[in-house]
């Protein structure tokens, strides 16, 4: 998937009493999830002084933006990591949505200081990926070992306690290891048995995996000790709507062959991302493919890995707005086509963003690439999330 995004954070969070009904399985709380804060940060933000990109995309014009760019967009936001000091780690996805089209996005990590005061979003910086000691054992696109969006197409990120990164690829798909100035530290992690069309160790055989289905989510435990990727796309051979979640220990740098199943409500939906409540329960986001007025279905739901059963959390097509945020009615609709991000900011609170598919995606007004927009909502019931999470 693609995404971009640099942000303008507004209001402040109200203070609303809601009811906390009982949920079973995935059936929606009778109390609806309110919208406390809203930030758009402009479609047309590139990084100072960077290289231009875009070169492949052609010249015809693209919701009244017209390729090449005069620099490397600020989007594509496919991961979120809160770094508990009120800034935030997000992650530049492939580019421009396929390998083909993407050689001259350069992958970056960029970090964001949101003012819920002033409504907006500093870009404090970030840094490129790069691949300096020769970790990957193929061909990478560019002779400095830059990496680019026909490398890796990265969708989910963690911070570890000990400041390096973990970064989940579509094209194996592959778990990357970076330092906290974005040097790959290991040679890319493959999914045993899991291969994605773009997976160079093919040599002739099928893939089981469809294109940009690989690692969308992936989530860190609350203990520090493991990751759980979670798979876009259903495995060839596993039931139709079914998502593997993997578990990976990071002391032996393996996986441990335990795995759940994540059930889609419908085989044509997807997942954006996954992050952890405790040490069993995860959310996840699970959307639709459509945007506009056209998107049916963009949720966030709370799913447990004892019984794999899922709870509603947020209906993001259906959130109360009694605040009129970001000038919008009583009810605020979040109708991206990609919405890959979420944080937990406190127990009853949760940060999401969308991928803005730069400049291909027009969600919110028909004909005009959508901004990136950070979004804060407050869930009608507390989370009773690990202490943990808060601390992370």
């Amino acid at each position: 998937m693609r995404r971009r995004m640099a942000i303008t954070v507004g209001a402040a969070v109200l203070a609303l009493t809601m009811s906390t009904p009982a949920v079973a399985d995935h059936r929606p709380d009778r109390g609806r999830a309110v919208l406390t804060g809203f930030a758009s940060l402009p479609a047309r933000t590139f990084v100072p002084g960077s290289e231009p990109s875009g070169a492949q995309l052609g010249t015809a014009p693209v919701n009244g933006v017209t390729p090449p760019f005069p620099g490397q967009p600020v989007q594509g936001f496919s991961g979120v990591v809160r770094r508990g000091d009120g800034t935030f780690d997000v992650l530049s996805d492939n580019g421009y949505g396929a390998k083909a089209n993407s050689a001259d996005f350069l992958l970056r990590v960029h970090r964001i200081r949101p003012d819920l005061r002033r409504g907006t979003v500093r870009v404090l910086g970030g840094f490129d990926l790069s691949d300096p000691d020769g970790r990957v054992t193929w061909p990478l696109t560019r002779s400095d070992r830059k990496l680019t969006g026909a490398d890796f197409d990265v969708e989910s990120i963690v911070r570890t306690s000990d400041g390096t990164y973990w970064i989940g690829d579509e094209f194996g798909p592959f778990l990357l290891h970076f330092s906290a100035t974005g040097r790959l530290l290991e040679t890319p992690v493959p999914l045993p048995g899991v291969r994605a069309p773009e997976n160079p160790s093919l040599n002739g055989e099928q893939p089981n995996l469809a294109s940009s289905k690989g690692f969308e989510g992936m989530a860190r435990s609350v203990d520090g000790r493991t990751l759980y990727p979670l798979l876009e796309g259903t495995v060839a051979g596993d039931p139709a709507g079914t998502l593997r979640i993997n578990e990976f220990d990071l002391r032996s740098r393996s996986y441990t062959g335990r795995r759940w199943t994540y059930r889609l409500e419908s085989p044509g939906n997807a997942i954006g991302d996954m992050i952890a409540v405790d040490g069993n329960r995860f959310l996840v986001i699970e959307r639709d493919n459509l945007q506009g007025d056209a998107a049916a279905f963009k949720r966030i739901y709370q799913v447990d890995l004892r019984d794999e059963r899922k709870t509603l959390v947020a209906d993001l097509l259906d959130l109360a707005n009694p605040a009129g945020l970001g000038g919008f009615g009583e009810t605020f609709r979040f109708p991206f086509q990609t919405i890959e991000d979420v944080v937990i900011l406190d127990d009853r609170t949760l940060g999401v963003l969308n991928d803005n598919n730069f400049p291909f995606s027009a969600g919110r007004t028909p004909g005009e690439p959508d901004n990136d927009e950070f979004i804060t909502v407050r869930l009608p019931r507390p989370l009773r999330a690990d202490p943990r999470v808060h601390r992370s």
